[in-house]
């Protein structure tokens, strides 16, 4: 019997991959702790969204000190659900929520690299640039930077586009579960009550469809977003000049700016994901019926709710 020697090289990337995928799943872990003890507060949010305002304005003063009918913020909001449902009704939806994450998590970066391993990539210069030319941790960046300059762009952000696109496929069928269930809120539904008979329930009555209600605009956000950011750092970087740890600054700062200017397309997916269901917050009076998610821009945009729940504190 032959034993091969592992040289000390192969021992060290070993240990360097071990640590990253603990590092990955501790992080992973943070995020569903850090989702779920905020999934309150995204409940309330994705009412504001629908239009759902079950408490009547108030005289107040905005930031700036001038008096206005004031809506509720999200956390009076959040109250409000509380003393309906109770605390665990506050939770309503967040089992899809957290099973969508989880697969999403998991397989978005291997389907992304099939993806990306295709034959058809072979129609460009260097196909397999975009995979393996790439270090592990220059793939999970936009940029590789060495000595405040920027070296090489277009791999990072390609895998990082993929393994999104991939990520929001596989886990907008829960996604749209997951709102659905609260969407049941406004009308004190009860159709949508487990994650099986829920999938039974958009199955029968609007077929493979209705699990990707609301994709196309969630899509077309998170990929302006994305790309945007990455110019904008990118740009900001090469022409600029700074280091790694200020590049994250930049990035997360341009990040939260494209994010606040494309938020109308998120209040459009999630009145996507509710319509064409059999709850009443997914038809008149609750909802216009909408032709498609550009006539659900145009109206909302026309009766300027584009931008409802984008304000957490004043309404």
């Amino acid at each position: 019997m032959l034993y091969m020697s592992t040289s000390p090289e192969q021992v060290v990337k070993k240990q360097k991959e071990e640590e990253k995928e603990i590092d990955s799943t501790l992080k992973f872990g943070f995020r569903l702790i850090c989702s779920t003890a905020l999934y309150p507060l995204d409940y309330a949010k994705t009412l504001i969204q629908l239009g759902y305002e079950p408490i009547a304005p108030r005289p107040g003063r905005t930031l700036f000190g001038t008096r206005a009918m004031m809506l509720p913020n999200i956390f009076q909001y959040a109250a409000y659900i509380k003393s309906v449902d109770g605390f665990i009704g506050c939770f309503r939806g967040l089992g899809p929520r957290l099973v969508g994450n989880m697969l999403s998590s998991y397989y978005s970066e291997k389907l992304a690299l099939v993806v990306l391993a295709n034959p058809v990539t072979t129609r460009f210069d260097d196909p397999m640039y975009w995979v393996n030319e790439l270090d592990n941790d220059a793939l999970n960046e936009y940029m590789e930077m060495k000595d405040g300059e920027v070296k090489r762009v277009p791999g990072g952000l390609l895998r990082k586009v993929v393994a999104h696109v991939c990520g929001v496929v596989i886990s907008h069928p829960f996604h749209v579960i997951s709102i659905r269930m609260m969407a049941q809120f406004i009308g004190r539904e009860r159709i949508y009550t487990g994650l099986f008979r829920s999938i039974k329930e958009i199955w029968v009555n609007e077929g493979i469809k209705g699990f990707f209600s609301g994709i196309v605009p969630r899509l077309w956000m998170d990929l302006c977003c994305m790309t945007i950011t990455a110019g904008i750092t990118y740009l900001f970087v090469k022409h600029v000049g700074v280091n790694k740890t200020m590049c994250g600054h930049i990035d997360a700062i341009a990040s939260f700016t494209v994010t606040s200017i494309f938020y109308p397309y998120h209040v459009v997916s999630t009145c996507m994901a509710v319509q064409g269901s059999r709850l009443k917050a997914g038809n008149p009076p609750m909802m216009d019926h909408y032709i498609n998610w550009r006539d659900c821009y145009a109206r909302l945009v026309l009766q300027k709710q584009h931008k409802r729940g984008a304000s957490l504190f004043f309404r």
